[in-house]
C-alpha cells in the first residue's frame, strides 16, 4: 500500500483493489479506525456520504475492507433482509480466504460464534426464543429494584464530597453491576469486566485477551449454575426448553453482557449529559414535566450507542446504495449517520420524541431484545440521581466535554458535577 502516513504515522487513506477483489471498488478506502477518523466520527461519515452516497467504502483494523452503509433505507434493507444479507461471518470471504489473523481485533466484533447473532432462519429462532425467555423471566422479578440498590450504592461513595465525575463514578459502572446481579454473578466481578468490554469496544492490541477474561468468568458461572440454579439469567439459559449446551450458554451470556452493558452506560451518560447540559431539561424533569423515556428516544436518534454495527455478509453479488457488493462482502451498518440521513431528515432539529422509528436498536429479526432492561435501568438510574442530589449541576460548561470514539461507538470522556451537601 502507497498511502501516505499522517503526522502520528497512521496512514489514513489506502487504494482499494480492482473490481473482483474483495471490495470491488476502485479509488481510496478510508481508515474508519484512524485516529483523524475517530477524532470527529460524524463529520467522516458526513464526508463519506458526500463522496460515495449511502454506501462507502472503508478499512477496519488490519485494512480489512468493509462496506460502511450510512443511509437509512440501505440500513434497513440490510437489517431486515437475512436472506441477501446474512449475519453469519462463516460467509465472509475473508475470513474464508485466509486474509484475517486470528488474534485480530475485528474477532471479537465479528466472529462467528454459537450464539443467536451469528445464525439465521431456524438456529437463530431456537436460540432467540432462549434469550428472550429467560431475559422476560428476569425482568419480571423486579429489575428496578437492583438499579435503585446500586445507584443509592454508587451516590453514596460521593455525596459527602459536594462534587463527583458521573461518568466514572455512576453511569460506567452501574449497569455493569445490576447485570452482575441478573446474571448470578459477584459483584466484585463487575470492574473486570467493565475494563474487558471497554478494551473490546476499543479494539487493538488486547482486545482478543480481554475476550477471553469474559469467557473465563462466564464458563466458571456456567458450571457453578448447572450446579447450583438460581433465580437468574445465567440459570434460566441452562435450564431452558431449547437445551443449550455449556458453549452456547457461555456465548449467549457474552452476547447479552457486552451489549447491554456497553450501550446503557454509553446511553446513561449521554442521557445525563443533555439532562445536565440544559437548565431547562433538569427543572422539567424533576417537576415531572419532562420524562426521561423522552430524552432517551432523542438520544437514540441523535446520538445511539453503538454508531457503527458490526455486520453483515452479502450473500450474493448484488446492489446496495448504487455500490457494486459481491457475495462475501463485509457490510458495516451504521446506525449512527442512518439515523441523520438527509433523505428522512433533512433538518435534524426537528423533534422526534414518541418517533420509535430510529435504528439505535438494529432492525430485523436482530433486533436488541433487551430493550426494556436497558430502558428500566436508565431511567430508574436518572430518577435516584436526581431526587437524590437536589440542586445537581454541571461543574463546568457543557462545550468543555469531551468524547473518545472507536470504530464502533464515541463515548462520553467524563461528566463533572457539583451539588449542595
Amino acid at each position: 500500500m502507497n498511502a501516505q502516513p499522517s503526522d502520528d504515522g497512521t496512514r489514513l487513506e489506502a487504494p482499494l483493489p480492482p473490481a473482483g477483489c474483495p471490495v470491488g471498488h476502485t479509488g481510496a478506502a478510508t481508515r474508519l479506525y484512524a485516529a483523524e477518523s475517530t477524532a470527529d466520527p460524524y463529520a467522516t461519515y458526513s464526508r463519506l456520504r458526500k463522496q460515495y452516497g449511502a454506501v462507502a467504502p472503508v478499512l477496519l483494523e488490519g485494512d480489512v475492507r468493509a462496506w460502511l452503509v450510512l443511509g437509512y433505507r440501505e440500513n434497513r434493507r440490510a437489517l431486515d433482509n437475512p436472506g441477501q444479507f446474512s449475519r453469519d461471518s462463516r460467509r465472509w470471504r475473508d475470513w474464508q480466504e485466509g486474509r484475517i489473523e486470528e488474534m485480530s481485533p475485528l474477532i471479537p466484533m465479528l466472529g462467528w460464534r454459537p450464539d443467536c447473532l451469528s445464525q439465521d432462519g431456524e438456529p437463530h429462532l431456537r436460540l432467540r426464543g432462549a434469550v428472550t425467555d429467560s431475559m422476560a423471566t428476569v425482568a419480571n422479578r423486579g429489575i428496578r429494584r437492583h438499579v435503585v440498590h446500586f445507584a443509592h450504592k454508587q451516590i453514596d461513595a460521593f455525596a459527602h464530597t459536594g462534587r463527583a465525575d458521573l461518568v466514572p463514578q455512576y453511569s460506567e459502572y452501574l449497569p455493569m453491576l445490576v447485570l452482575t446481579r441478573l446474571f448470578g454473578l459477584p459483584e466484585s466481578d463487575g470492574e473486570q469486566l467493565v475494563a474487558s468490554c471497554a478494551q473490546m469496544m476499543r479494539g487493538g492490541e488486547g482486545a482478543v485477551e480481554h475476550n477471553e477474561r469474559i469467557m473465563r468468568v462466564l464458563a466458571d458461572l456456567t458450571a457453578h449454575k448447572r450446579a447450583e440454579p438460581g433465580p437468574d439469567f445465567a440459570t434460566g439459559l441452562i435450564e431452558h426448553p431449547a437445551c443449550l449446551d455449556d458453549e452456547e450458554v457461555q456465548n449467549h451470556l457474552r452476547l447479552v453482557l457486552i451489549a447491554a452493558h456497553t450501550t446503557t452506560s454509553n446511553l446513561l451518560a449521554r442521557v445525563l449529559q443533555a439532562v445536565l447540559s440544559s437548565s431547562s431539561h433538569l427543572a422539567d424533569l424533576v417537576s415531572g414535566q419532562l420524562t426521561v423515556t423522552a430524552i432517551v428516544e432523542e438520544m437514540m436518534w441523535n446520538a445511539p450507542p453503538l454508531a457503527v454495527l458490526p455486520g453483515r455478509f452479502a450473500t450474493a453479488d448484488c446492489e446496495l446504495g448504487g455500490q457494486q457488493v459481491k457475495a462475501g462482502d463485509l457490510l458495516i451498518l451504521g446506525l449512527g449517520p442512518g439515523n441523520l440521513d438527509p433523505e428522512i431528515r433533512p433538518r435534524t432539529g426537528t423533534a422526534v420524541r414518541g418517533n420509535q422509528a430510529h435504528l439505535a436498536f438494529s432492525s430485523g429479526p436482530h433486533e436488541c431484545p433487551g430493550q426494556a432492561i436497558g430502558q428500566a435501568i436508565i431511567e430508574t438510574a436518572v430518577e435516584v440521581l436526581v431526587h437524590r442530589l437536589p440542586g445537581l449541576r454541571p461543574a463546568v460548561d457543557p462545550a468543555e466535554l469531551t468524547d473518545t470514539a472507536s470504530t464502533w461507538e464515541t463515548r462520553l470522556d467524563r461528566l463533572p458535577v457539583t451539588f449542595p451537601v
